[in-house]
């Protein structure tokens, strides 16, 4: 049986998956973002553990993976890159699934896909002796061997003029369940304007890709209007900010309340 994790549920029902970016290794920052009530007739279901570009590497990935299972809320580690050994300690650290950065080709889609099965679906080499720790329920043995190869999330990160261009067929590889869009590098690789009307355009086609082969498709957004407004198009899981976005704008936004000053939003992003 698949694992019932925070983001399949979510998922697979009406809701958007409403998520956010750590990119500090603190596990006390992910909980306190996510323990206890939202306040909100919604709720984050996933956190992108961020070990590309955040300060989180493989040593804070199991402890990341438990504090934020914890709390009903399923961790998702973004590897550095797009490799077999990477692929498996983020699994065997407990991650509810993976992103990687960069997919090009259906080719690299399809062996990241290979790497999160065991055999005879895939390569992933066995050794979850720590994976099932961060899964509500799950038993380590069977109860965990069995569910993993159709319970983990799989996403691909869609940023890159190759990645658009073979997106209708990396969207069709089996096992992929999230095309994610990279707004940032999906411009700059892309030689537009990010916030442009072609840059939008790229983002309708990796939406109209990923519904039409049945997938998931994702965003990353600067802030609520963004997050907002991206829902209404239809995406299906959306990262809403990012927690060094937000303390830095919370405490200046304070710091000028406190000078007598007008709040303004700075900038969104990393």
């Amino acid at each position: 049986m698949p694992f019932n994790t925070p983001i399949q549920t979510t998922l697979n029902g009406p809701s958007v998956a409403f998520g956010f970016w750590l990119t500090l290794p603190s596990a006390a920052v992910a909980k306190t973002i996510v323990h206890g009530s939202s306040g909100s007739s919604t709720k984050f279901s996933w956190i992108l553990v961020d070990a590309e570009h955040g300060l989180i590497s493989d040593n804070h990935y199991y402890e990341l993976n438990n504090a934020i299972g914890s709390e009903g809320v399923s961790p998702i580690i973004r590897i550095p890159f797009a490799q077999e050994w990477m692929v498996k300690r983020a699994l065997d650290a407990g991650a509810h699934g993976i992103m990687t950065p960069m997919c090009h080709t259906a080719e690299e889609a399809a062996n990241i896909v290979k790497w999160t099965r065991y055999p005879p679906v895939g390569t992933r080499g066995y050794g979850p002796m720590f994976a099932p720790h961060s899964f509500a329920g799950v038993d380590p043995g069977a109860d965990h061997d069995d569910g993993a190869n159709d319970g983990l999330t799989v996403a691909v990160q869609i940023e890159s003029q190759s990645g658009v261009d073979n997106v209708e067929k990396i969207a069709a590889v089996d096992g992929i369940d999230v095309l994610f869009i990279g707004p940032f590098d999906l411009a700059k690789q892309t030689g537009v304007t990010r916030g442009g009307e072609e840059h939008e355009a790229i983002i309708q086609r990796i939406l109209k890709a990923a519904h039409g082969a049945g997938k998931k498709a994702a965003i990353f957004c600067t802030d609520g209007n963004d997050s907002r407004n991206r829902a209404q198009q239809g995406f299906d899981m959306i990262s809403v900010n990012t927690d060094v976005g937000v303390i830095r704008t919370g405490m200046l936004n304070e710091l000028k309340v406190a000078n007598g000053e007008s709040v303004q939003r700075g900038p969104g992003g990393y």
